[in-house]
């Protein structure tokens, strides 16, 4: 990176990827603009206005051209965005000057491209997303019989399986895709409402024609791919919009943070790790690390997305009546940043996820370590149809599991649960008999049904039907 005097987002330099810095690039923003200007005259063409196809076409033959040193001299003197654009273009476009942006407000513009830019990066945000629950699903069904250590209150409880565990981070980011579908599913453009949502303006322009107006929505909304325009609004299109994308992006942040913290925790114990490369460097001053580096990632992205959602959740909630310009500065970086965040988020999780490393023997090792106080409950019960006493019983493996417990914490050394059972007469049972049920395979519960159940009846048909969304390959 070339060093620099200005403040230069990292989310641009270090984290997103071109494809999702493209589509909030001041080129897409301002081509869109201008694309949303030739509608507007073609739909208005149509309905009878007096605009030429010269005029058009002179628009279209400009379309891709922003004059940004123009439009920036222009602001300086407007101080209005907008009307900084209309000029600067209308200097590329003479013919069609006197009726670019005609009978439209800013926000014509402003929303629509807002609302495409949205759009158009939630497919993003599905491809990616997609391509994470490919690798998870794999990963879960390679491993759904592998018995490791569960944990409740971060503590070693019943086993579980990788594969199971796996499962359970593919599962919220099932739901984080339904919710992205659904909100997807819902976009509608603002279309051209006017000053107060009236289309006050059309109406003089149209002689009162609301048919005429209604078919200039609809071209325009099916130039840009829209099946419907908002029913009502007031200048702007409801704010909640920006607040419902949020909700979805903060959604995919919190089953990240999850997954990665996860993984962390796990690559302590020495059971799973992320991709480590060959000339990597985990520490500058311990050589022998293997820091989770993009796992560490991922959590500190996501945590912004989090806390980025009360942005758009506050703007939404204190608009007032028809407009009001408090949203504009906000939603420029909030939303922007949010979607490049959860861009960069989703390319370190694809990452991730394509190379996850799994150490056997150490979770079977674990597992082993704790699985004589899991069985204590089943011998137990063997000992008891056997003419045991079930409180007594009870009451040994206690004293026994305390014994062994105190010299697996306080000296170090190994759990010995199960050779104080085996030299314990009233159990009345074989070593071999005893550990018999030291099978980790047998405390698994129906873990590898469950993850294949959830694989082939909720994963698969939507990974089916989402097949060729999924995300190109990439570099973290």
């Amino acid at each position: 990176m070339e060093p620099t005097s200005s403040y230069v987002s990292p989310l641009s330099t270090r984290y997103a990827s071109p494809e999702m810095q493209y589509l909030f690039s001041a080129d897409n923003k301002f081509i869109t603009w201008h694309k949303l200007w030739i509608a507007l005259a073609e739909a208005e063409k149509a309905a009878g206005l007096d605009i030429t196809d010269a005029q058009i076409d002179e628009m279209k033959a400009h379309c891709e051209e922003v004059d940004y040193a123009s439009a920036a001299a222009y602001e300086s003197r407007l101080r209005h965005d907008v009307m900084a654009h209309i000029h600067a273009w209308g200097d590329a476009c003479p013919t069609a000057r006197p009726i670019i942006h005609l009978g439209a407000t800013s926000c014509y513009v402003g929303d629509n491209t807002d609302m495409i830019i949205m759009r158009d990066a939630l497919a993003l945000v599905k491809g990616k997303l997609v391509t994470v629950m490919k690798n998870l699903r794999d990963f879960a069904m390679e491993y759904r019989s592998m018995p490791c250590l569960g944990y409740t209150h971060c503590q070693p409880a019943q086993l579980v399986t990788v594969g199971k565990r796996a499962s359970l981070w593919l599962y919220e980011l099932l739901l984080d895709l339904h919710d992205l579908e659904y909100v997807a599913s819902s976009l509608a453009l603002l279309g051209s409402k006017g000053t107060t949502g009236t289309q006050a303006s059309f109406m003089e322009l149209l002689g009162g024609d609301g048919e005429k107006i209604d078919a200039i929505e609809a071209y325009i909304a099916g130039q840009f791919g829209f099946d419907r325009v908002v029913p009502v609004s007031g200048q702007t299109y409801s704010r909640k919009f920006d607040s419902r994308v949020m909700n979805v992006l903060c959604g995919i942040a919190q089953s990240a943070y999850k997954f990665a913290n996860d993984l962390r925790l796990l690559q302590s114990f020495k059971e799973m790790e992320e991709p480590f490369e060959k000339n990597q460097v985990g520490s500058s001053a311990m050589p022998y690390k293997r820091n989770p580096m993009r796992s560490e990632r991922i959590c500190a992205l996501a945590r912004y997305v989090i806390s980025d959602a009360t942005n758009t959740a506050v703007t939404a909630s204190t608009q007032w009546f028809e407009r009001t310009l408090d949203d504009s500065a906000n939603k420029r970086i909030s939303v922007a940043e949010a979607f490049l965040a959860v861009d960069a988020i989703l390319n370190i999780y694809i990452n991730v996820t394509s190379g996850l490393v799994v150490y056997p023997r150490v979770i079977a090792s674990r597992v082993m370590a704790e699985l004589p106080f899991m069985a204590s409950e089943n011998i137990m019960m063997e000992a008891v149809k056997r003419g045991g006493d079930r409180q007594e019983l009870h009451e040994i493996i206690r004293e026994h599991a305390m014994a062994a417990g105190k010299r697996v914490k306080e000296e170090g050394l190994s759990n010995d649960l199960i050779d104080r059972i085996c030299a314990d007469p009233r159990f009345g049972m074989t070593r071999e008999e005893i550990t018999a049920h030291l099978d980790p395979a047998a405390y698994i519960g129906r873990c590898p049904e469950q993850v294949e159940r959830f694989i082939t009846q909720e994963v698969d048909p939507i990974l089916a039907r989402c097949q060729g969304t999924q995300g190109a390959a990439l570099t973290v």
